[in-house]
């Protein structure tokens, strides 16, 4: 007898029991417990239940140990592997404009796209403390699902801990990133010279100050949102119009302030930032001033930083005003000779101060 075609059929009926089965597994409890990271069949079902049904894909859904996938598809994109990890303690979990799902994929998800990568797959790691309502990992696990069909990446595979109640809080998020760079693309702080120009996509400081006043310690009222959002999709437009760019940086923990000290210190140039043409707006000004903040070191989670030749400048500006991600785009400042390894502001009064790196911590558990 010919088994090679019974033996296809029937991997193709037990891969369809097997999705049947699956669908039928459901998470029993309200609440975690240790249980779901025992290895049984409580955590099988919570894996099901929040996680397989949510993140679905070819890849994901072969449950290995491991993602797979053939080097000859990733080859026919670009010549270079990006690979990134970040971790997300951000408190509180669900915040105006965005929650610790969605902040999970954008962020990784910009991290590869700033150096001109496509991204592809993410992996998704959580850390569960024992209490956590389900419905509350369910509602994060579908906003990851939203966030990764918006940005075209798959969540591939993943793991799941849980530790006992009181030893974390709530909820912690790992993940990590793939993508791929396009031939010809070299995107690095190295870059940068003198007589380059410093560009934003929009407001500054609205995600820091949005976790700020969801925390409800200083019972502000206002309407400040994150700004939790993808780059990718913008990134694309800007290297299709200009594929020289020197530089690109999403301004994260640390702000603006911090990308800059970083590039200045890098290429071992100056930046002169014009205060007059940063953005930020009255609400994020008004909360700092209460506060004793800098609005140029909060945190943002979808405002990119390039650095272009002058000559370039014009046609960078124009590709991120055409694209909803980047229509408040901005000039903000040059890159200077001397002082090496130096940020300075031009303030409203025309003196000039040193924006230095960040020293401490302004807000913990930010993103």
């Amino acid at each position: 007898m010919d088994f090679s075609i019974n033996n296809s059929a029937s991997n193709t009926l037990f891969k369809k029991i097997e999705q049947v089965r699956r669908r039928q597994r459901k998470v029993q409890d309200t609440h975690i417990t240790l249980a779901h990271g025992s290895g049984g069949k409580a955590m099988r079902d919570l894996i099901d239940d929040i996680f397989v049904s949510n993140f679905d894909n070819p890849i994901l859904s072969q449950l290995e140990d491991q993602a797979s996938f053939y080097l000859s598809n990733l080859l026919q994109q670009g010549d270079r592997l990006a690979f990134t990890t970040d971790s997300y303690v951000v408190d509180p979990l669900f915040f105006p404009g965005s929650d610790i799902g969605e902040l999970a994929v954008n962020g990784t998800v910009n991290d590869l796209a700033v150096s001109g990568a496509k991204p592809l797959y993410l992996t998704c790691s959580v850390i569960l403390e024992e209490g956590l309502a389900v419905e509350t990992l369910r509602r994060v696990a579908k906003s990851m699902k939203a966030a990764a069909n918006k940005a075209g990446v798959q969540i591939v595979t993943g793991d799941t801990k849980v530790v006992h109640r009181g030893t974390a809080d709530k909820l912690f998020i790992n993940t990590a990133g793939i993508g791929i760079i396009p031939t010809k693309i070299s995107i690095s702080a190295y870059n940068i010279q003198p007589g380059d120009v410093v560009i934003v996509n929009g407001e500054l400081g609205n995600h820091g100050a949005a976790i700020l006043v969801a925390r409800g310690e200083l019972a502000l009222e206002t309407d400040i949102q994150s700004d939790c959002q993808p780059l990718h999709d913008l990134i694309e437009t800007i290297l299709k119009a200009c594929p020289k760019v020197h530089a690109m940086r999403d301004a994260t923990r640390g702000g603006l302030a911090t990308v800059l000290n970083e590039f200045a210190l890098s290429s071992n140039v100056g930046i002169r930032l014009h205060e007059h043409s940063i953005p930020v707006r009255e609400e994020v000004k008004g909360v700092c001033e209460i506060l004793g903040l800098d609005p140029l070191y909060l945190a943002n989670e979808g405002k990119l930083v390039v650095v272009v030749e002058k000559e370039n400048a014009d046609t960078v500006l124009l590709a991120m005003k055409s694209h909803p991600t980047g229509k408040d785009a901005c000039i903000i400042g040059e890159v200077i000779s001397s002082p090496p390894g130096i940020v300075l502001l031009k303030t409203v009064f025309g003196s000039e101060r040193i924006v230095d790196m960040l020293v401490g911590e302004q807000l913990p558990r930010i993103c």
